[in-house]
């Protein structure tokens, strides 16, 4: 394990952070209290905390509707993240996207949409820019097992093999698209094999082990900024809670394959990881609980507080009216 120690409290702070947002958001959401839908990463917080752990602040990324995670872990501020959330003028959106479509372009965070795997395209254009640009930026695309089943994934990850772009294919395989198992939607039941199709090395890891996590992004950020090219990884992971988070659509998935994941929670890995080694004190865990939490309660606070929209404001930031 080739992790300093502060650098790995700082990820278990980040993941943690994940999971009391996206909880609160699910809160929020379950009681009326925010529009539009709410997606929750809970369960998958390792892949986004570990690669976005490796990128420099100039790096993009593209994200999917599941995307509270990689907007944390890439440095978003989790404010004007909840205040986008509730609507308010004070969100990164002023209002208007809610939280599928959060994009901080200063930080590199490209955004989002609803649209499944349509952020694939937009991530190879963005590293085609990174390659004209010559600054050594590279992109990563964060995208589900339900993606590959698009045109887009296969357009893009050809395009990208071709043109020798400096992009990472970050696949967060949580096993089901909605309700259907991935083994049963995609022939031959394995990903990593379609990508290697297209002439890039391909990896596949245990998502939900924050140190193989962050490690594999290390080792890929490394080589496709050196200039060799695409490279596409596997992180295999489980979300916890259905679709999404509202009781339209039933959870067809099996109670006991819940529970046996919720046993790998990554966040309680890499806890008694950090015990067990020595790196960290109950006593600090509890302190990073109380702070996350403060964090989290000042969000909310600042989304509850801030103003919603005028209906003038529909006519600004547009390209024509």
């Amino acid at each position: 394990m080739n992790i300093d120690n502060d650098s790995l409290i700082r990820m278990y702070r980040t993941m943690l952070t994940i999971r009391r947002f996206d909880e609160r958001a699910s809160k929020e959401f379950k009681k009326g209290a925010v529009p539009g839908l709410v997606h929750s990463y809970n369960g998958q917080e390792a892949i986004a905390t570990g690669v976005c752990a490796s990128l420099r602040q100039d790096d993009r990324i593209v994200s999917n509707h599941r995307g509270h995670g990689h907007l944390i872990a890439k440095g978003a501020d989790v404010r004007r993240m909840m205040a986008e959330i509730y609507g308010k003028k004070t969100g990164y959106c002023k209002g208007k996207g809610g939280s599928m479509h959060i994009a901080d372009f200063k930080i590199g965070i490209l955004g989002a949409n609803g649209i499944v795997a349509a952020g694939l395209p937009i991530a190879t254009g963005a590293a085609l820019a990174a390659h004209l640009e010559g600054k050594g930026r590279i992109v990563v695309v964060f995208f589900g097992d339900g993606a590959c089943q698009e045109g887009e994934f296969q357009e893009s990850l050809n395009l990208a093999s071709i043109w020798k772009l400096p992009i990472i294919f970050a696949c967060e395989n949580n096993m089901y698209g909605v309700n259907t198992p991935y083994t049963y939607a995609i022939a031959g039941g394995d990903i990593p094999r379609r990508a290697a199709a297209y002439d890039m090395p391909v990896k596949s890891v245990d998502g939900n082990d924050l140190i193989a996590v962050y490690e594999t992004a290390k080792e890929v950020v490394a080589s496709v900024r050196f200039g060799t090219g695409p490279y596409f990884v596997e992180f295999r992971t489980y979300r916890w809670s259905s679709h999404f988070e509202a009781n339209t659509i039933p959870d067809l998935r099996p109670v006991e394959e819940i529970e046996s994941w919720k046993k790998q929670c990554p966040i309680l890995r890499l806890q008694k990881k950090l015990l067990e080694a020595g790196i960290i004190t109950e006593k600090e865990i509890q302190e990073i609980e109380i702070q996350v939490m403060d964090v989290i309660e000042d969000a909310v606070s600042y989304a509850l507080a801030s103003p919603l929209p005028q209906p003038e404001d529909a006519l600004e930031d547009i390209y024509s009216a």
